[in-house]
């Protein structure tokens, strides 16, 4: 089993910058990717951004120049630096993780919240 803890949500002014981190613990390997989702009161959950066992990116038209996925050594941590946040950024943040050969994330974390004041 793998669990996902996210941890950096916060209350933030617009065009401030914040950090975000998820950490998997259990049967953890370094062949999954790992992502971001997102979801605003009233709205569908959105994909914000994720990041291949390789290094490669992708990210949402939303949030790309302004916000950066990345991994630690261990393939164990993933993290979303979120800069030039806007009031429409606001949501719950949760991560995912997506198995090595899975076309679908298979584990998720329960979320984090960001709030962007204006």
């Amino acid at each position: 089993q793998v669990q996902l803890q996210e941890s950096g949500g916060g209350l933030v002014q617009a065009g401030g910058s914040l950090r975000l981190s998820c950490t998997a613990s259990g049967n953890t390997f370094s062949n999954y990717a790992m992502g971001w989702f997102r979801q605003a009161p009233g709205k569908e959950r959105e994909f914000v951004a994720a990041i291949r066992w390789s290094g490669d990116t992708t990210y949402s038209d939303s949030v790309k120049g302004r916000f950066t996925i990345s991994r630690d050594k261990t393939m164990s941590t993933v993290s979303l630096q979120m800069n030039s946040l806007k009031s429409e950024d606001t949501a719950v943040y949760s991560c995912a993780a997506q198995r090595g050969g899975s076309s679908s994330w298979n584990y998720w974390g329960q979320g984090t919240q960001v709030t962007v004041s204006s």
